[in-house]
């Protein structure tokens, strides 16, 4: 048969990979490489060449976009239906194959899956049930705890205990869940291949008869299998079945989720007569930009190597900035969309991505600003995220307790014993008397109309509200936010709690202190509003601006995690400062550093055209101004291939003589970078400079006040 159409317009590597003849292959596919297709087309020349049925073809996807648009393709490649072949993530083949198998499986006919939010939910009716205290014992953690063992393929009877109380504690949860989704017919995500792998251990015929059903098995994106994942696959190919794996261990970044680098290292060792195919052509990015990345990620010493490359230009320099902090990072890259819209571009070809989704916040400020519309990709507005609405509410409550939005938000969070049944007690009495909920509760209390647990709860929680509001009243708005999120049990509630969110809910937090210290009253807007009135009015009102809908023309803001897959014309990789990106956690862990470098790699190869790295002097974080050296992976890029990039302000920054800044003394300059005092704010540093004369302002970054512009004929700056 005529096979061009199938081999056409693949590169030699490519149509090796398709082409091989027998056994297990390892296709180390680089980003922007082409996996997809190569994929796509080796099913179509198992079909079309090897004569092989669809329907005994098992092709694994780690999305179920990914695997209908595989199957698509395929559709559209061969002409003709693709309904039956199996082909989708782990998760829908390992249902299949339960719902075929119930009975054996031990699983009631209409078994139902249980989602993450719904675990969630059943973990802590499970805790409240076995009176565990919450704020010692998170559910979260209990819910990590579980997923963790299963996707290490232990159930409760398979995991012993020493001494540990946590651990001995965690499994009591985690026995008591089993049971529960025993009783009531669930399974949960990690069940799903956990209960297939043990249903094909324990029944041959079952295994057999996929393994026979089974000729060839294709799973993408093989960086990212689990431990349980890949035990599935061993037992599935059964060493006879040729397994086609399809991945990139330099993209290897959700180990915080359970993926297992290791199994795309071991998988030459534990498969017969693998032969590994090295996709190395680029498609996407500029000879520049792919230098770049090789030269990192060389760095790693346990990788698979190969390297990038392309037949196009080497195109523009890697664009380097230093600013002097993230506000005048955020400024800056506001000023390059500007001029790249100006030119006829579209804002949704620009990528901003970062370390951590704390970040955000400086840049949709800065875009709401400068009127640029901006995207969260994969995620909320920095005002718009939980645990940030969590701690407003507590502010909102302190000075108002009439606010019967922030008392039904946060009474019971974090968890003190307070359920839905005695709420319900104090919103009917707020109802009958026409009184809000915190008076409704004061007037249940005094009239002894609750039961002793539920009088002791709320009495808690009014006690807490009523010190926090005494004691925030003295305090500055930054320290007053400070205060509450770590005397309500916010931070530490979030803090117990495991895993990559957790920890990025805790930086949320933190960074909300940071916008507090550089808040600054626009009169316009707010009036005679105190200050901690008009922050809370602010945080509500910026809430509802500036995103973009995905379908408009906006910039993309995401976390670099998010931005695996993708690709723009123009990326910004910010953050690049020790401590940041790589994350000081990264640097105690057991190959933390080298995660972190893959996930620059990862950043880096978004890049289409142009890449920009940029780093702070001076970034704000926990309430305080951190000085940190710039990323040593800015160092492992060839500096030949760097082009460093000040804005305008400050190649033609005007001088300013100590007279016309309103002090005597010697006959010094201000200039920017130079150290200032000023009466109220105390002491800063000078960033940027505009206008001349009387009219002539100053943005000055202030230690403990954030950033200010001042107009320097009324500012009396005295120079440091």
């Amino acid at each position: 048969m005529d096979v061009s159409p199938i081999l056409d317009s693949l590169n030699d590597a490519q149509r090796s990979a398709v082409t091989e003849p027998e056994g297990s292959a390892l296709i180390l596919a680089g980003a922007g490489s082409g996996k997809t297709r190569v994929l796509v087309r080796r099913i179509a020349w198992l079909c079309c060449v090897k004569s092989i049925s669809p329907y005994s073809i098992l092709a694994v996807t780690f999305t179920n976009k990914a695997a209908g648009g595989m199957r698509e393709r395929i559709e559209a490649l061969l002409e003709m239906s693709m309904v039956g072949m199996w082909v989708g993530t782990f998760h829908a083949i390992c249902h299949r194959i339960l719902r075929t198998h119930y009975k054996e499986a031990s699983l009631p006919a209409a078994f139902q899956i249980l989602d993450a939010n719904d675990q969630y939910r059943l973990i802590k009716k499970i805790m409240k049930a076995l009176d565990i205290d919450e704020d010692k014992w998170s559910s979260k953690t209990a819910q990590w705890y579980i997923n963790v063992k299963k996707e290490e393929g232990l159930g409760p009877e398979d995991i012993k205990t020493n001494k540990d109380e946590t651990e001995r504690q965690l499994l009591r949860i985690y026995t008591q869940y089993e049971e529960a989704c025993k009783k009531s017919g669930l399974v949960d995500f990690a069940g799903l291949l956990l209960k297939t792998l043990m249903l094909l251990k324990e029944n041959e015929h079952i295994l057999s008869k996929y393994q026979d059903r089974f000729q060839y098995i294709l799973v993408d994106e093989f960086q990212d299998t689990n431990a349980l994942q890949y035990k599935w696959l061993c037992l599935l190919s059964n060493q006879h079945v040729p397994v086609f794996a399809v991945g990139d261990d330099d993209q290897s970044i959700y180990r915080w989720r359970g993926a297992k680098i290791e199994n795309i290292h071991n998988f030459s060792k534990d498969f017969e007569n693998v032969k590994t195919y090295k996709l190395e052509q680029n498609y996407r990015s500029t000879g520049n930009i792919l230098t770049a990345a090789n030269n990192l990620i060389t760095n790693n010493k346990e990788r698979l190597s190969k390297n990038l490359w392309t037949e196009g230009d080497e195109g523009e320099p890697i664009y380097l900035f230093s600013a002097f902090n993230e506000q005048e990072e955020a400024r800056f890259i506001s000023e390059k969309i500007h001029e790249w819209v100006s030119h006829g571009n579209r804002r949704d070809e620009i990528a901003i991505l970062y370390r951590s989704n704390a970040q955000s916040r400086t840049f949709e400020e800065v875009f709401i600003s400068t009127q640029i519309p901006y995207r969260v990709y994969g995620g909320l507005r920095f005002f718009e995220r939980a645990e940030i609405k969590d701690a407003l509410a507590y502010m909102r409550l302190c000075y108002n307790y009439k606010d019967d939005s922030s008392f039904e938000r946060i009474i019971n969070l974090p968890t003190r014993g307070i359920g839905e049944k005695t709420l319900s007690l104090v919103r009917n009495c707020a109802q009958k008397r026409n009184i809000s909920l915190w008076e409704a509760t004061i007037l249940l209390l005094e009239d002894n109309q609750l039961t002793s647990r539920s009088r002791q709860a709320l009495n808690v929680f009014l006690k807490l509200i009523g010190s926090l509001s005494a004691d925030i009243k003295s305090f500055e708005l930054s320290e007053q936010i400070d205060h509450v999120i770590n005397k309500s049990g916010l931070k530490n509630y979030h803090g117990k709690e495991k895993g990559e969110v957790a920890l990025s809910r805790v930086e949320n937090l933190e960074e909300l202190v940071n916008a507090a210290k550089t808040f600054s009253i626009d009169e316009e807007n707010y009036g005679d509003m105190s200050e901690t009135d008009a922050f809370l009015a602010h945080a509500v009102l910026e809430s509802g601006e500036g995103q973009g809908k995905q379908w408009e023309d906006c910039v993309q803001l995401m976390t670099l995690h998010s931005a695996k897959g993708l690709e723009f014309p123009t990326v910004f990789l910010t953050g690049m400062e020790e401590g940041l990106f790589p994350t000081e956690h990264s640097l105690s862990e057991p190959n933390g550093i080298e995660e972190e470098r893959r996930l620059c790699y990862v950043g880096i190869t978004r890049a289409k055209q142009r890449l920009f790295l940029s780093h702070a002097e001076t970034r704000r974080r926990y309430g305080s101004d951190m000085y940190n050296s710039p990323s040593r992976f800015i160092n492992e890029v060839p500096t030949d291939l760097i082009l460093e990039v000040r804005p305008q302000a400050h190649i033609k920054h005007k001088l300013y003589r100590s007279t016309e800044i309103g002090h005597t003394g010697d006959d010094g300059v201000l200039q920017v970078g130079q150290r200032v005092d000023h009466e109220k704010f105390g002491s800063g540093i000078v960033i940027e400079c505009e206008g001349q004369g009387s009219s002539a302002r100053v943005h000055v970054n202030f230690e403990a006040t954030g950033s200010k512009w001042l107009v320097v004929s009324f500012a009396n700056l005295k120079v440091l």
